[in-house]
């Protein structure tokens, strides 16, 4: 694709498109994003670029100020949030992986459309290459079983590609990926390993007062001090982050074969809570 005919000027509603920009080197065509992009891009804060809203709550007249020749966003979306995008009379281009594959292909699609292919087959390589190296560590070692939460109120299961990584950190992900479950059937399922990484919470989880509050004093994970929160950043966002992600399951999984890397965080005591 001729350079001439790529974006200049990229509205990102959702950090992990803000993170892939910044990958294959195409940052500074961005001329807003979301608050939740800065978190996990602190470029994005020290460029001052515009905040707008996110997938979630677009806002048409946001998106048009800003002048885009292209908005990027993905889910979860609602349907309001989708019409407000196309009302802004940008062309929309709408992310929605499952899987570490879909993951890469989105890094692809990204950098194909800045004519930036092969800085794309890059970064896809790099993350390759890394949970790889990983797998290979963890060969033939016992596998703890993980509980791993991207939502605490309903309890909502990591998704698809933290489930992979699960598996290549050395641990088996228990429960199903992406779905609703309870205290309950989590505490039936006994797993050696619990972590939680709630969307927008960075790495504020209440670790102490959860345990109490949902009756997990008595699971193996808990009673052996492996309950961890690991920065919603590292294994929400589908992008080159997730390798941050990985290196902090590895550690949760396996302690004493990686080191404990920054946004990994454990368990001290819980809070007794009366009834």
């Amino acid at each position: 694709m001729s350079s001439a005919h790529t974006p200049r000027r990229i509205v990102s509603l959702q950090p992990s498109a803000t993170v892939i920009l910044e990958a294959i080197g195409q940052l500074d065509r961005l001329v807003a994003c979301t608050k939740y992009c800065e978190a996990v891009c602190p470029a994005v804060a020290r460029a001052g670029i515009v905040i707008v809203s996110d997938s979630w709550s677009a806002s048409a007249q946001e998106i048009a100020q800003t002048a885009p020749d292209l908005v990027i966003a993905a889910v979860p979306y609602q349907e309001k949030a989708v019409t407000e995008i196309l009302k802004s009379g940008a062309r929309f281009l709408g992310l929605a992986p499952k899987s570490l594959a879909d993951v890469y292909t989105d890094i692809a699609v990204i950098s194909g459309i800045f004519a930036a292919s092969d800085r794309g087959h890059q970064v896809v390589t790099e993350m390759q290459t890394e949970i790889e190296s990983v797998r290979k560590r963890t060969e033939g070692k016992p596998r703890p079983r993980v509980f791993c939460e991207e939502w605490g109120k309903p309890i909502i299961a990591s998704q698809r590609w933290v489930a992979e990584l699960i598996d290549a950190a050395g641990g088996e992900f228990i429960g199903t990926p992406g779905t609703q479950t309870s205290a309950e059937a989590v505490l039936s399922q006994n797993p050696d390993v619990l972590v939680m990484a709630w969307c927008g919470a960075a790495d504020r989880v209440p670790l102490e007062k959860v345990i109490p509050v949902r009756q997990w004093s008595n699971m193996h994970a808990v009673s052996q001090g492996r309950v961890y929160c690991i920065r919603d950043e590292f294994l929400n966002t589908p992008a080159p982050t997730l390798i941050h992600g990985l290196h902090a399951l590895a550690a949760a999984i396996h302690p004493q074969d990686f080191p404990q890397p920054a946004g990994l965080r454990c368990i001290t005591n819980p809070v007794v809570v009366d009834r």
